[in-house]
């Protein structure tokens, strides 16, 4: 289920860049009287960044000090990349990071792995917001902030940060943060043009310091759209950045964001491998338009499958959502050694997602329902007339929503304490999530498209009045957690060593509503909590070097979805004894040069797991599914090095190696075990490197950029291998002189997959084998195939 924001009642279509453009008009009217000048050189965005090249490794690497694995990458990186991007493209050249684009613009999504850890594993957070999903903590990088307006990326590889406020996260976190606003007043255009029918429109006004001389305030809007890859269909994008910072001094501020998105894409399809073989790389969703059969009272009438194509018409399989983060943060000095932080938030999100094309049958097949006494059997005998034909004998084809609405307010609240050699974080984080998900069910036009997309319109009814659901399901989860750390540094300061402890907890409440799936409603709470320690040291060496070591412990809550469609016995769903809190423990051990000219950092690591969970999304059906598969063990090295410039050459290189094995043969039925134990586990790049070289003078820059992502297995049984693949890329860009108004006119050029490469992702973790075996069917893998070539050019100008 995709999980999003707003409804369309909401927000039309082009509403939010309307509220941009009315908020511009207000900020420049009356956000100040006097002319600000600028202090510093806060960038605005990615793409303020001077073509110099002053930082470490050309803005992918920076130099660290934590007690840990930890890596950044920098606006001046960001900035070369094409501005459609989503958070997972920016790291992809990171030595731990598996990451990929379901299309070379990145509006359709990504795919992520880390250590072997999925996306769904790993704790995400925007300005210390979580923005993992609050029921399955699956992550959607496309709905999160335009890349201009990020100033940082980076990635803790092993433990998850003592503060950071996570409940699903076994395998560290990463974190975007957001530009503030400029000091200075500014309003920047800039214009992206590519390859099928591809187009970014971007715009961002800066007050600059309001005439207190402590305020600052910025808006930007965005329009972005492309055509699919492969087959019909396109996706479109409206999206608003707002942000706020006043500093009352060097010690006091407050700051605000208010990121906002919507979009509707038509999904591209994902093809198993038989479907590759037997179709061509470019097999989609069917471009013909559903055969329906003409109503004819007293006959039944059968609506035709839709010839050619995957199997679903394109327009009856998409992707509408909308979101909303808004959250503030407030930092207080309380005593010359003590502050304070607090970061309240709030989350909403609507949309659905999959694919929506049914056959529904008229007669029993709807609420209510009739339940054997005996045997507690459920049968569907409600009955609506679909085409109006006036009887219930036909077949129809109609569009079911996996629909998801999510309110889900929150606050982190901690406090910093420094006395003799020690500086202590204590605090906590408070969440509710109310989690609800639907499966209405609209009419089909003539012309093949769903009556309302959204879905809240023009619902079908069941005998009744109320409206038919798929499913009908409410979780609230409260979530909390205590925090504390103390960092002691000695040998004058030579050593620093970290003791932290996180508490987290989180209470599922879970509703299942009557409805056609499900017809027996049912109540479940669930409560998980764990003791999650955490020990890091850093030895400065001397200048240049310096060693780390940190071990932590780390958790996971279950999916919410593993309560839905429960047996119920006796009045009482009964839920699977396999379903437990997934945790791990990760020890890292590692190396950091960081010279005036050179940069490295050098990094082992053993990860040990206990009820490893695979959960999987299968893109096509919308199902999610979970297996518990053991203990899982994982090992393996990271390494980074890069250059500050040297006479205009610039160096990033990194290399990584995973081994991660299943440790028990998997039970799957109470008849058959799958041989898993010594096996790889899924979806685990045994090698992962990734290389940038780039030359740049102080008006123009060029690079050349290469990832190499190694086979991988995808089953558990390791039966189907995924090939390995390179893919290159070209970055260039030339930053035309000052002319009148116009300042830093600069044009950009990108080119992914330079050598049209073809290559494929598996998309999900838990496939456990794809041939069969005596007593267990296959299943079939479906896969992410790659984009071929493509080129942007974007041009950007300040006034």
């Amino acid at each position: 289920m995709k999980q999003t924001a707003k409804s369309s009642a909401l927000m039309p279509r082009m509403s939010m860049v309307a509220i941009a453009c009315q908020l511009v008009c207000m900020s420049m009217s009356s956000a100040y009287a006097a002319e600000a000048t600028q202090t510093n050189n806060d960038p605005i965005d990615s793409k303020q960044v001077t073509i110099t090249g002053k930082k470490v490794g050309m803005g992918l690497m920076v130099q660290e000090n934590a007690p840990k694995a930890r890596s950044t990458i920098t606006a001046e990186e960001i900035s070369k990349q094409r501005p459609t991007g989503n958070a997972y493209e920016a790291l992809e050249l990171m030595p731990a990071v598996n990451s990929y684009n379901y299309d070379a613009t990145g509006l359709f999504g990504g795919g992520l792995t880390l250590r072997g850890f999925n996306s769904d594993q790993i704790g995400a957070t925007i300005n210390g917001v979580p923005v993992n999903d609050s029921g399955n903590f699956a992550v959607y990088p496309q709905e999160f902030i335009d890349p201009e307006n990020t100033c940082t990326q980076f990635v803790t590889q092993g433990s998850t940060d003592v503060d950071s406020p996570q409940i699903g996260a076994t395998g560290g976190n990463f974190g975007i943060t957001t530009c503030d606003p400029s000091k200075e007043r500014r309003f920047r255009v800039a214009q992206t043009i590519g390859e099928l029918n591809m187009y970014k429109t971007y715009m961002r006004y800066d007050t600059g310091l309001w005439e207190d001389g402590k305020s600052r305030f910025f808006i930007s809007a965005s329009q972005a759209h492309t055509d699919k890859w492969k087959g019909l269909g396109q996706a479109n994008r409206d999206h608003v950045d707002m942000g706020y910072r006043t500093d009352m001094d060097r010690f006091n501020s407050i700051s605000a964001t208010v990121l906002m998105n919507r979009a509707k894409n038509n999904n591209i399809y994902n093809p198993s491998l038989p479907e590759l073989n037997a179709n061509g790389y470019t097999y989609d969703y069917s471009t013909k338009i559903p055969v329906r059969a003409t109503p004819t009272p007293g006959k039944a009438d059968v609506d035709a499958a839709t010839p050619a194509g995957a199997g679903a018409y394109y327009q009856l399989s998409q992707n509408p959502f909308q979101n909303v983060i808004a959250s503030a943060t407030a930092k207080f000095r309380v005593g010359e050694d003590t502050d304070i932080k607090i970061v309240p938030y709030y989350w909403y999100g609507f949309g659905n997602g999959g694919t929506q094309q049914k056959t529904k049958t008229e007669a029993g097949s709807f609420l209510p329902a009739v339940v054997d006494p005996k045997t507690g059997k459920t049968t569907l005998v409600g009955n609506v007339d679909l085409n109006g034909d006036g009887d219930v004998k036909d077949s129809v084809i109609v569009a079911t929503g996996s629909v998801t609405r999510t309110n889900r307010p929150g606050v982190t609240a901690s406090v910093t304490h420094n006395f003799d050699n020690h500086q202590v974080l204590a605090g906590f984080w408070f969440e509710r999530a109310a989690h609800e998900q639907f499966g209405p069910m609209s009419l089909v036009s003539n012309d093949g498209t769903a009556k309302d997309i959204w879905f809240t319109n023009g619902r079908v009814l069941r005998q009744d009045g109320t409206p038919y659901q798929s499913r009908d399901v409410k979780t609230i989860s409260t979530a909390y957690q205590f925090f504390a750390q103390d960092t002691i540094n000695l040998m004058n300061d030579k050593l620093s060593v970290n003791l932290g402890l996180r508490a987290p907890t989180m209470k599922r409440d879970f509703t299942n509503y009557a409805n056609e799936a499900a017809p027996i409603g049912y109540t479940l709470s669930r409560k998980y909590s764990e003791l999650l320690p955490q020990l890091g040291a850093r030895y400065q060496i001397d200048n240049d070097n310096q060693v780390f070591a940190s071990l932590a412990k780390n958790m996971k809550a279950p999916p919410n979805f593993v309560y839905q469609n429960l047996p119920v016995v006796n009045g009482s769903p009964v839920l699977a004894n396999n379903v437990k809190t997934e945790t791990s423990w990760d020890l890292d051990v590692g190396y950091r040069l960081q010279s005036d000219k050179l940069t490295a950092q050098l990094t082992a690591y053993q990860i040990n797991f206990r009820d490893r969970q695979a959960t999987a999304y299968d893109p096509n059906t919308q199902v999610s599914s979970y297996t518990n598969i053991g203990t899982v063990k994982t090992h393996g090295f990271e390494a980074e090095l890069g250059n500050t410039p040297i006479n205009g050459w610039s160096f990033y290189g990194s290399f990584g190696y995973a081994k991660s094995e299943i440790q028990n043969d998997l039970v799957v039925s109470a008849t058959a075990t799958l041989p898993t134990a010594g096996k790889n586990m899924t979806l685990v790049p045994e090698r992962k490197a990734g290389l940038s070289v780039q030359y740049e003078t102080g008006v123009w820059y060029t690079r050349l950029k290469a990832k190499y992502t190694s086979s991988q297995w995808a089953t558990m049984v390791n039966d189907e291998l995924v090939p390995a693949y390179t893919l290159l890329g070209l970055d260039a860009g030339y930053q035309f002189p000052n002319y009148g108004w116009m300042k830093k006119p600069t044009l950009r050029l990108n080119v992914s997959n330079l050598t049209n490469k073809q290559y494929r992702n598996p998309s999900s973790f838990n496939v456990t084998n794809a041939v069969a075996t005596p007593t267990y069917a296959k299943q079939n893998v479906y896969y992410y195939v790659g984009a071929p070539r493509f080129t942007s050019v974007t041009f950007s100008v300040d006034y």
